[in-house]
């Protein structure tokens, strides 16, 4: 079984401001929606996120296929917050046992991404909740993820998610930079070094690039403790969308 621990941003390990941003941002986002309702994340990875979530949230379970990353996620919340291996594709509970299930930044590994989305659905209970972020794949500055197996563009998003029945809001955050002449000099550059395979596989790797490229990388917690909510704009129609570089999406039943 692949283990995404090398792609995965992992506590102790570097990230740029904007990476650490967009992390924080994600469960912000997620924060909002989830105040004393039962909350599960897929694919919770080792479970930065978690402990934020459950300020507010009645109830939160992290599940990963990922074993390491559970024992990463098991050893800082011990007993306080239940964990599961589980294969997103066949999710190990019973029907309506969430409020509010969210998948974050893993859309794009799923063999089967309607499977994922039909397993939602049925663990939902009635005006549940699906929450998705993944990075947007008409962004110009997009570079996939070596294990990846499909990115969706906003339009692709929304009739992916109709597809399983959901009544769909698409938001999309992280604006791009290539309005401004430093923004598009570094676009050109980042564009050029994914042509010529200089895009490091690995999230340690990157972290060196990202060191030669920004300066001092902020160090990622076992628990994040501060979130600034980003500001989301609504995206409508089916038409590309090219200056964002996040999309969020709110599946409800």
């Amino acid at each position: 079984m692949t283990s995404y621990a090398p792609v995965t941003e992992i506590p102790g390990s570097g990230a740029t401001q904007e990476q650490f941003m967009m992390m924080a941002a994600r469960y912000r986002f997620a924060a909002d929606l989830t105040t004393d309702r039962d909350v599960l994340e897929v694919a919770c990875g080792p479970g930065i996120g978690l402990g934020y979530l459950a300020r507010g949230a009645r109830r939160v379970v992290g599940g990963d296929v990922d074993e390491h990353l559970l024992r990463t996620a098991q050893s800082h919340y011990g007993q306080r917050i239940p964990l599961a291996r589980l294969d997103a594709h066949a999710l190990p509970f019973a029907d309506r046992s969430f409020d509010v299930v969210i998948l974050f930044e893993a859309l794009y590994y799923l063999r089967e991404p309607i499977r994922f989305l039909v397993e939602a659905r049925r663990v939902l209970r009635p005006c549940g909740l699906v929450v998705i972020s993944t990075v947007n794949k008409e962004w110009r500055g997009f570079n996939p993820s070596p294990f990846s197996v499909r990115y969706f563009s906003a339009g692709e998003l929304r009739a992916l998610l109709e597809s399983a029945g959901f009544v769909v809001d698409l938001l999309g955050g992280f604006p791009s930079t290539t309005a401004t002449v430093a923004g598009k000099l570094l676009a050109l550059a980042r564009a050029g070094a994914i042509r010529v395979h200089l895009i490091p596989r690995t999230m340690r790797g990157k972290q060196v690039l990202k060191r030669l490229i920004y300066g001092p990388l902020r160090t990622l917690p076992a628990e994040l403790a501060e979130a600034a909510a980003e500001p989301l704009v609504p995206l409508r129609g089916n038409g590309a969308v090219h200056e964002v570089k996040i999309l969020y999406a709110l599946g409800r039943i």
